[in-house]
This record gives C-alpha cells, sequence and structure tokens, in this order.
C-alpha cells in the first residue's frame, strides 16, 4: 500500500507533531466542548426575542453594507481584470513585467482589509468611503491572482489562432481568452462579493459605517436582541447575493 511507504508515514508524524503543537498553543480542549450548552442559553436568554422595532434603521445600514461591498468589489473587478493579463506568464509582455505585476499583486493582497481600512479612516475620516477603499485594493490582489492563474490555464489554441492571421495581442486576448474563462470570473466575482460582504462588517467596528457599526455599538451597549436584527440581516444579504451570484453564473454558462 502507499500509504504504507516511509515518507507518507513521515508525513503524517509531521501533521500529528504540529496538530498537537497548534492544540497546545491555542488551548484546544475537547472538554470545553460540553461548554457549548452555556452558548445555546445564552443566546436562547439575551437574544430572543429580537428587537423588529430597530428594522427600518437596520434595514438602511444593510444597504449601505451591500453598496460598500458591491462597489468595493466591482471597481476591484475592473481593474484587475486588465492587470490580470500583465500578470500572466503566457500573456504579459516582458518576464520583467510579469514579475513586477505579480509582485505587486502578492503585495496587495497579503495586507488585510483590516489594515486599510485603519490607514483610510485616519487618512480621510470615518465612513463608508474608507470602507470601500479598503476592499477594493485587498480585492484587486485576489481577483488579479485569481484570473490571472484562469488565463496561464487556459486553451493556447483560439489565442495562437487569431494571433496568426494578424489580430494584435489584445485583441487576441480579449475574443479567444476571455470568452473561456468568463464563467469562472463571475464565479470568483461573487464569491469575493460574499467576502466583502463579511468583511465591510468588520471594517464597520472601525468606524466604516453600515450594519457593522451598528453590531458593535448593540455589543458595546449589551443590546443583543438588537443584534439579533442585525445578524439575521447579514445572514439574509449573503443568501441573497448567493442566490443571485448562482442565477447569473447558470445564465452566462
Amino acid at each position: 500500500m502507499i500509504w504504507f511507504h516511509k515518507r507518507y508515514l513521515l508525513y503524517g508524524v509531521i501533521l500529528l507533531a504540529i496538530t498537537w503543537w497548534s492544540m497546545r498553543e491555542t488551548g484546544f480542549e475537547l472538554e470545553r466542548f460540553a461548554q457549548f450548552t452555556d452558548a445555546f442559553t445564552f443566546i436562547q436568554n439575551r437574544f430572543l426575542p429580537p428587537e423588529w422595532s430597530l428594522l427600518p434603521l437596520l434595514l438602511r445600514e444593510s444597504l449601505v453594507t451591500l453598496a460598500v461591498a458591491f462597489l468595493g468589489t466591482f471597481f476591484a473587478l475592473i481593474i484587475a481584470l486588465p492587470l490580470s493579463f500583465a500578470s500572466a506568464s503566457n500573456t504579459s509582455r516582458s518576464r520583467t513585467a510579469y514579475t513586477f505585476n505579480r509582485f505587486s499583486l502578492s503585495g496587495l493582497r497579503s495586507i488585510p482589509e483590516i489594515v486599510f481600512g485603519l490607514i483610510f479612516v485616519v487618512v480621510i475620516g470615518l465612513g463608508p468611503f474608507a470602507a470601500v477603499l479598503a476592499i477594493l485594493l485587498h480585492n484587486i490582489g485576489v481577483l488579479g491572482k485569481l484570473i490571472s492563474e484562469l488565463i496561464e490555464a487556459s486553451d493556447p489554441g483560439p489565442h495562437e489562432a487569431m494571433k496568426s492571421v494578424g489580430a494584435q495581442r489584445r485583441i487576441a486576448s480579449l475574443f479567444a481568452i476571455v470568452p473561456q474563462i468568463w464563467p469562472n470570473i463571475l464565479s470568483h466575482y461573487f464569491y469575493r462579493f460574499e467576502v466583502a460582504i463579511r468583511t465591510s462588517l468588520i471594517l464597520g467596528f472601525i468606524g466604516g459605517g453600515g450594519i457593522g457599526q451598528q453590531l458593535f455599538n448593540q455589543f458595546q451597549s449589551f443590546n443583543y436582541t438588537a443584534m439579533a436584527v442585525s445578524i439575521l440581516l447579514i445572514m439574509l444579504l449573503v443568501i441573497v447575493v448567493d442566490m443571485f451570484g448562482s442565477y447569473v453564473r447558470k445564465r452566462v454558462i
């Protein structure tokens, strides 16, 4: 059996050692799962019934959160799409440009949205615009990498055929590669849109506005019944975006 090869046994021992070390460093104890019943009791006693009187206010803040996530992700896609062609090994003009663009995308991707958010909140002030910029910059790095990998994995035949009949590089890339990868681009876009909704909640904690800021204020004031309404609206937002994304992908495919 291949699984009993010495190399795989060594990998298994290393994995177990890392798991044990991680559990010790994080205080991971199986006995603590027995405390989950306390969490259910806490939710039942403090979160229920939800404070529905705040629903109109929280609905407006939910729309702010949706706008932040949409703008940050949509503008990131518009910028990342041409950058991804310059960051793909089969469409980049030179090795130097390829390396520089890949490094730049990695740099943007390595900085969490919360760090960008902290900078922009100080520079341009509190509000949703700072959250939009934070999501925008991080998503340029993420979408640029994902789309560039789709470009590198695309079928080179149509691209080479268009160039052989005299089409310019940009035209060949547009009409030969983009149609191949467009459904996957949409899939990545809607996934990042969902992530941006959850990210905008965290950015609300530092003054980025939207329902995330309301959630933070409710937590600070121990208003758990209001938090219940906010959490339900957040779940609804993510589910609606997921369903809409699935519908669009089916129509495109």
